[in-house]
């Protein structure tokens, strides 16, 4: 929009961010405006369109339905007028890319999103039913009760904020991928014109580890010239306020196995002889941590980069509502030794993801077992090498005692060596981070705070994990702009969506692909 091209001269020519922010706030808080009024008279059909979209399965190795998805996604883009291509990838759901052009725009901005969902336990869902989207007027939590979903000719404004709608990849990633779409058919409807050139990248294996998304990137480069991009992934603020971010943790996998006898055998005729590996796994997985969380393999932290000051300064700013969030997770004494939240997301991290022993509850038996599991990841920070960081877990467990395999041990193997582990390295990428100190990074606070009332969170770094890694190779700049609610229960059961946030979210995508600009 005009304003915000008057802004990016005024900044060109060396003068206050001043002039800048009085000519953004007031463009985006127009376009806030208009979207909203568009939202409020179409929220049944942009819910509709959610949910129908939330029915398909989307597991990544559940090929045959998550080609249904990418399906779905190629007619919705078809019918904002996108121009679409599918960049396959043999047995698993295709890369989605979507292009927008806009006459005389002067930047492109690539969407990130995937489609992709995690695995689902359905006996674990209140409503047993992953895929079949449920409507409550509040969190479960809170006590909020299962209601039907508004018919078409309710009138305008017929869905309350606190309502959710819940379902497997209500929050992470479908929805984020409808906001888009809404926003721009928004736009449309209230003639304000998008003044950048649009891409998309919505994903189908982003929930597997994105295995396969820089090579077929790679194979089509010619489809990724752009300024920015914007991965849509993740949640907001904890105190429910906006967010942005710019940097994301990377990740390793690593599945432990460790060997007791052959067969479980009596607890009672042969416990306190027979090794347990129950026993001899929690022993090693407690000799990884200190009492306060603090990893104790030699090395694990020396790989670090440094914040910078700008980086630092943010990181300051951000709300401290770690004891608010540990009161109502119902934790006494966090990890830590007492640091903040926000600084430890800055660090690398050690984690148990899942153990599992013989049996437990109204099943357990009597024995010692004969093996025992463990699932661990790891969360990687700028400067750290995914390969070094699996070689640093796997030495450190060599270097209690264990003998390393990856296959199931031989009985040769067995009766040579009193401690075995056979470990499956899942592999895994690195972090990313985007300097802050970018013209197009201060444009985007600008922008946001603009649009958001000055209420945004600006963050040097999220604590999950996305593959921005491979954009940060081509030399594209990344910010993440999250628009679903903190307890949304994404990777676990009832995940959920709150409306509130989902409609804050079209606002701001609204004022991004409005007024967004700046200058180098």
């Amino acid at each position: 929009m005009i304003v915000a091209v008057l802004a990016a001269l005024v900044l060109a020519d060396g003068t206050s961010l001043t002039a800048q922010s009085a000519a953004t706030k007031s463009g985006a808080a127009e376009v806030v405006q208009k979207v909203r009024e568009y939202r409020v008279q179409h929220e049944g059909a942009i819910v509709r369109e959610l949910a129908e979209f939330l029915v398909i399965p989307n597991v990544a190795s559940d090929e045959p339905n998550i080609q249904k998805n990418a399906a779905r996604i190629v007619e919705m883009l078809k019918a904002r007028g996108v121009e679409t291509e599918l960049l396959p990838i043999a047995g698993r759901g295709p890369v989605v890319f979507g292009k927008l052009m806009t006459p005389g725009a002067k930047r492109t901005v690539i969407f990130y999103a995937h489609y992709d969902g995690q695995p689902v336990d359905a006996a674990a869902w209140t409503d047993g039913k992953p895929f079949e989207p449920v409507l409550r007027d509040n969190s479960i939590e809170a006590g909020g009760k299962r209601i039907p979903f508004p018919d078409a000719t309710a009138g305008a404004g017929a869905y309350e904020d606190d309502w959710r709608i819940y379902a497997r990849s209500a929050s992470d990633d479908k929805s984020p991928i409808i906001a888009i779409l809404a926003t721009i058919d928004a736009l449309r409807a209230q003639k304000i014109p998008v003044g950048v050139n649009v891409k998309m990248i919505f994903e189908g294996e982003e929930e597997a580890g994105s295995t396969n998304l820089e090579r077929t990137l790679q194979a089509h480069k010619d489809l990724l010239g752009a300024d920015l991009l914007l991965t849509c992934d993740g949640p907001v603020h904890p105190s429910g306020r906006p967010l942005i971010f710019f940097g994301a943790r990377g990740d390793v996998g690593l599945d432990v196995t460790v060997y007791g006898p052959v067969r479980a055998l009596h607890s009672g005729h042969y416990g306190n002889w027979a090794p347990n590996p129950a026993m001899e796994l929690s022993r090693l997985l407690a000799s990884m941590t200190d009492a306060n969380g603090r990893v104790t393999i030699p090395g694990y932290y020396d790989d670090v980069v440094a914040l910078s000051p700008l980086e630092k300064e943010w990181l300051a700013k951000m709300p401290d509502n770690d004891a608010e969030l540990a009161s109502s997770l119902g934790i006494a004494k966090p990890d830590g030794g007492g640091k903040k939240l926000v600084e430890l997301l800055q660090q690398p991290s050690l984690n148990i993801r899942g153990l599992n022993s013989a049996y437990v509850g109204t099943h357990a038996q009597n024995v010692v077992p004969d093996k025992a599991e463990a699932s661990i990841d790891a969360r990687l920070v700028k400067g750290e090498d995914p390969r070094k960081k699996s070689e640093q877990i796997i030495g450190f467990i060599r270097s209690q005692g264990y003998f390393v395999v990856d296959h199931e041990p031989t009985m040769e193997e067995r009766r040579a060596h009193a401690l075995i582990a056979k470990i499956v390295d899942e592999g895994g990428y690195r972090a990313s981070r985007t300097g802050m100190d970018l013209p197009v990074s201060k444009a985007m606070i600008a922008l946001v705070q603009s649009a958001t009332d000055g209420r945004a969170v600006i963050a040097p770094g999220l604590g999950g994990s996305v593959p921005m890694y491979i954009f940060e190779y081509i030399g594209l700049p990344w910010i993440g702009v999250p628009i679903v609610n903190y307890d949304n229960h994404q990777h676990s059961s009832d995940e959920n969506l709150r409306l509130g946030h989902f409609w804050n979210g079209m606002e701001l995508y609204g004022a991004i692909l409005a007024d967004l600009n700046w200058s180098q």
